[in-house]
């Protein structure tokens, strides 16, 4: 009788390309907080609806789905993608990941933000 050969993977984070990475940053932080501000008011909003039209009023929650990309803990990444953005990086070698900052990128005078 033989065992069968055991495999020992690397870790996700270590195989997957960053780019197949869940990214749910906005563009900017006050974007990031107005889509926050909607998806955090259309919640309060169907809670608030549903003495008035019951547990059909639940389903104004359902856009908010969509301002959050997902749930509020997914806008709340989003949040820290968005804050950390540029300023951190990361650096894996030998299946060890470290978090470094990042070098400060200075903009030239006159340059447009784009």
């Amino acid at each position: 009788m033989t065992t069968p050969p055991v495999l020992d993977p690397a870790p996700v984070h270590l195989t997957r390309p960053a780019a197949s990475r869940p990214d749910y940053a906005s563009r900017s932080v006050p974007r990031h907080l107005a889509r926050g501000a909607v998806g955090f008011g259309l919640i309060a909003g169907a809670v608030a609806l549903v003495p008035v039209a019951g547990p059909v009023g639940l389903l104004a929650a359902l856009p908010a789905l969509v301002a959050f990309r997902g749930c509020p803990t997914c806008w709340a990444v989003g949040l820290a993608q968005t804050i950390s953005r540029g300023r951190l990086e990361r650096r894996c070698a030998d299946g060890v990941c470290t978090l470094t900052t990042a070098p400060v990128r200075r903009r030239r005078p006159g340059g447009s933000r784009g």
